[in-house]
Order: C-alpha cells, then structure tokens, then sequence
C-alpha cells in the first residue's frame, strides 16, 4: 500500500482551542463490542451493569425516549432516539446487552416506517458493533447515497473500510468527513490513521485536539479520548504523561472500565504488579472482557499462583462461549490467547483462518500469522506477518510476531531486528511474551 498521503485541514476553532491536523481515524471504537458476561463464573457475577449513582447522558436519553414513544408511538423518531440511546449505554457501562436493546428498538423503527434514513444510518453502526463489517459498508453506503453531505455516514464508512483493511479507501472516506464536520469523531480518526501509519506524535496530536473537542456533557467521550490519548502517549515511551491522561479519564468518568485497564497497564509498565493487578480487578468488576482475563491469568501465571491464573483462563473461554457479546465478536482474542498459551493451536488457527477470509485488517493477519508460526507453518506465517506489517504501525506485538517468525525461518538478522523494535517500543508490551522476546533475543545475540 501507498504511503498515506498528507492533507493538512484548514484551522478549526472549538471554543479557544485552533489547530491544524492531518488525517487520520479512529476505527471502531474498542468499547462498542464488550459483553455482559456476568451470571455464571464466580469472577463474573458482579454485573457489568452497575450504574453510577446519578443519572447519566445516556440515562436522560433513554428516558426522553421513553417519553417521546409514549406521546407519539406510532412514529419513528422515539425509536430512533431509543436506539441510539441505548448503544450510548452500552458505551457507558460496556454491557453489551444494551447495543441487543438498540436493535430491538431499531426494528420496531422500521416497522413503522421501513426507508426511514435516520434508521438506515444507526443500522450501519449497530452492524459495526455486532463486528458484520461488510454488512455496515454496504448499508452505511446506501445512506450516503440517500444524503451524501451527512458527515456521520462517513464515520461509520470509514470505520467499516478501517475494519475490513481498506485503508486507502478508509483515508480518502476519513478526509471527506473531516471537510464535512471537523469534530471530536473526526479528529479521533484522524489519530487512528496516523497511529496505524506509524505516526505515533501526529496521533498524539490528533487525540489532543479530540479530548479538548469533546463535549462535557458527554463524560464517557471525554474520558474514551483521555484513555486513547494515554495509550498513544505509553506507545510513544512517554509512560508519566500517559498515566496523567488516564488518571483524567477516571476523574472525569469514575471507574470507567477502559482506564482502569489502561491504567493497570500504566502501572504494569511502572513495575508496580500489585497496583496492576488490583486495577484489572476494578476493571474486570465492572466488565468482564477478555483482555482483561488474559492480562489477569498472565500475571498470576507470573507470580506462580497457578488456581487462580487458571481460574481467569477458564474465564476468557466462557466470555466466548456465553455469546453475549455476538457470534465471534471475540474470536480473533480467544485465537491469540490460544496461540500465545499453546493451547488449541488446531482450533486457533481455524479461526484465524475463518477472520481472515472475512477481513484484511493488519491485526487479523497478525493474528494468522501467529497461530501459523505456532502450529510451525513458518512460511506462509511470513507471508502474514508482511500483511501484518504493510502500514508501518509502531506496535509492539506485531513486531514481537515478526521477529519469532523471521528467526524461525533462520534470518536471525531480521528475527533480532523485530524483537529489538518490539522492546524498545514497549518493553512490558505483554506479561508473558515479552520476556520471551528477550529471552530469544538475547540468544540470538549469543
């Protein structure tokens, strides 16, 4: 693929805040697709539905809904609201089970009126959301042509292409909505894009000027940009700061799930394991996901405490299996966890297999190509980890990837070259597999 192309915005002034960016995008927000998995392991009971204790933007919403439906039923427009609502809720909370509530409301909006647009357009996003990717381009495509200047359809355009490994379709989709509405949606695509392209400082950039656009009514976009921000800025080996923008994330949405495992992982980076372990707990309290288990299981398999690494092993499985969260949203995780774990490499490498089938995305074909190296399929893992690699992203595990692949297949020139990259990006990039990547890097040094 083509080096990204520079397009330099005009100055766009939000309250006292002027700056000029380069595109860039935000894919699928990560918060869309998390589960309610409480109810059946012990780790899980506590629901991912725990509410703050006043009323949230999202809350105020689904209660004007509610209303609007009551006074006018037999219109769409209570339904759309409800439906939007909703999957703000989900963002909220990361209980899936509402985004399933947004498209029960969604249905009954087209009931009412089947070409409604505004319908149409929260369709594509709720299609992002359940990960049916081709389903959201397309539909997101006929809202477009229906109203071609609403710089939301872009959003959900972008981001499906961004999914799908469309990237250069993506950047020209990003800029035309930048030129159409340069806000905090489109400022954060445009850290996504740089940040994929290798441009960690124009991503930080980018993520400043979103987390500054971001409306205080809505403290849960305040608080997701502050999160993605300190995770551009530990990319960038400024570990102080990115703990400051995390820190800003809980101050102004408290016990938000994404910070406190952005800042479990701040304190891992810290050496501060017991901080770390108790922030993934926080987290895993409110949401339980799969990276969250992972890092969990990883630590205490760390610290030798093997029952209760199994215990959140066992969790990572039965979060997938529980199906809450949509077929396969987790798929490619549970293919890594496997890989990394040595666990089911048949299994992992099936799926992996499947995703990609379905999605060119450069973390899919990591993904692949891990699961190949694994099952000592070494060749064709190299062509994977190549896809994995066309963008230039400054990503530690992709290289980590890279460089186990390369000195497999004897280039232990380019094995020593990936597994350096991947330390000096972060050198706790993971729990467990960074201290493989040196292990084997300093064996290649020998």
């Amino acid at each position: 693929m083509k080096a990204i192309r520079t397009i330099v915005f005009a100055v766009v002034t939000i309250g006292v805040l002027a700056a000029t960016v380069v595109l860039g995008l935000r894919a699928v927000r990560k918060r869309t697709s998390q589960p309610e998995a409480a109810g059946a392991a012990d780790v899980a009971r506590r629901t991912s539905t725990q509410v703050l204790s006043r009323p949230t933007p999202a809350d105020r919403r689904i209660q004007a809904a509610e209303r609007m439906i009551e006074q006018a039923g037999a219109k769409p427009g209570g339904y759309n609201l409800l439906c939007d609502a909703f999957t703000q809720k989900a963002r909220e909370t990361g209980d899936f089970s509402f985004n399933t509530r947004a498209e029960a409301a969604l249905k009954r909006s087209f009931e009412i009126a089947p070409n409604n647009y505004d319908a149409l357009k929260l369709q594509a996003k709720l299609l992002l959301t359940f990960h049916h990717f081709s389903e959201a381009l397309e539909t997101a495509r006929r809202a477009q042509s229906l109203q071609p200047r609403d710089h939301d359809n872009y959003g959900a355009l972008t981001d499906a292409l961004v999914e799908l490994g469309r990237y250069e379709e993506a950047v020209e989709t990003a800029q035309q909505k930048v030129d159409l509405r340069p806000d905090t949606a489109a400022y954060a695509r445009v850290s996504y894009l740089r940040a994929l392209h290798g441009d960690t400082e124009g991503a930080i950039e980018a993520m400043q000027v979103a987390a500054k656009a971001a409306s205080p009514r809505d403290p849960e976009s305040v608080a997701w940009c502050r999160v993605q921000l300190g995770e551009e800025l530990m990319n960038a080996g400024r570990a102080a700061e990115a703990e400051r923008e995390i820190d800003k994330a809980l101050i102004v949405f408290p016990d938000y799930y994404a910070a406190l495992a952005a800042k479990a992982r701040a304190r891992l980076t810290a050496g501060d394991t017991a901080s770390a372990i108790e922030l993934y707990k926080r987290a895993q309290e409110r949401v339980p996901l799969p990276e969250t288990a992972i890092a969990l299981g990883d630590l205490y398999t760390k610290l030798g405490q093997d029952s209760e690494a199994k215990r959140q092993y066992e969790l990572v499985e039965f979060i997938e299996r529980s199906g809450s969260a949509g077929s396969g949203t987790y798929s490619r995780q549970i293919a890594h966890f496997w890989a990394d774990h040595d666990m089911k490499l048949d299994d992992a490498l099936n799926i992996a297999r499947r995703e990609r089938a379905m999605r060119a995305d450069i973390f899919t074909c990591d993904t692949l190509a891990w699961s190949l190296f694994k099952k000592g399929e070494f060749a064709e893992a190299r062509k994977a980890i190549e896809e994995a690699l066309r963008l230039g992203t400054r990503n530690a595990q992709i290289h980590y990837h890279a460089g186990m692949i390369y000195n497999a297949l004897g280039d232990r020139r380019q094995g020593a070259k990936y597994l350096k990259l991947a330390l000096d990006i972060n050198p706790s990039f993971d729990v467990l597999q960074a201290e493989v990547a040196r292990r084997t890097l300093d064996n290649i040094n020998v």
